[in-house]
């Protein structure tokens, strides 16, 4: 499980793995030059089309129904389970020339391919991720009406574009207090009377 900043971290992730990773020669010849990045619905729209790009882009976020009818074992009654979310990306290739575009999203696809996992050594730390925490990036099937309209909704022409999905990402309740905290106390003393013999 993770903070808020799991989301964040997942995208990142990726994007510091494919730019990590991407060689400069491949099989004897020169790779082209890339950059590698992760754009938010502003960016994307702002897309300066120069040089060869990746970028990824998260389109849609849903809630994990499988998760949401499980809890941990390790979970009391008390606490509140885990928010289990599904992230969904465009892989996106941008490049002046044919040859570049689909050599770098080619390259890009088999890498995630090869390498589907994320574990807790190649997610980012800022989200606190638990050490046996696993998310999986696994190509999904988007019609293509579906990927027209996504772009149709952005500022930028269509790009080739592969959609992939990336789960299962946990995100931490915030600790429940048990009870409501005592704010005062009010006692109450009654008077007492006098009694015959009593001065």
């Amino acid at each position: 499980m993770a903070n808020v900043r799991a989301v964040h971290s997942v995208g990142q992730s990726i994007v510091t793995y494919l730019r990590n990773t991407y060689p400069n020669n491949l099989g004897g010849s020169p790779m082209p030059a890339c950059e590698f990045a992760l754009l938010s619905s502003g960016e994307l729209a702002a897309a300066v089309e120069e040089g060869t790009r990746i970028s990824l882009y998260l389109y849609r976020v849903t809630v994990n129904e499988h998760n949401r009818q499980q809890r941990p074992d390790r979970m009391t009654p008390e606490q509140q389970a885990p928010l289990g979310l599904d992230l969904h990306y465009l892989l996106t290739a941008w490049s002046a020339t044919a040859q570049e575009e689909q050599i770098t999203l080619t390259w890009a696809l088999r890498q995630l391919y090869l390498h589907p996992i994320l574990d807790a050594s190649s997610l980012s730390p800022e989200a606190d991720w638990a050490p046996d925490e696993v998310i999986q990036v696994i190509p999904s099937e988007l019609a293509n009406e579906d990927m027209m309209r996504i772009w149709d909704a952005l500022e930028p022409a269509y790009r080739l574009s592969v959609s992939y999905i990336a789960r299962l990402v946990r995100i931490d309740p915030d600790a429940v207090t048990e009870g409501r905290p005592v704010v005062a106390r009010r006692l109450g003393l009654g008077s007492l009377t006098g009694t015959e013999g009593t001065p």
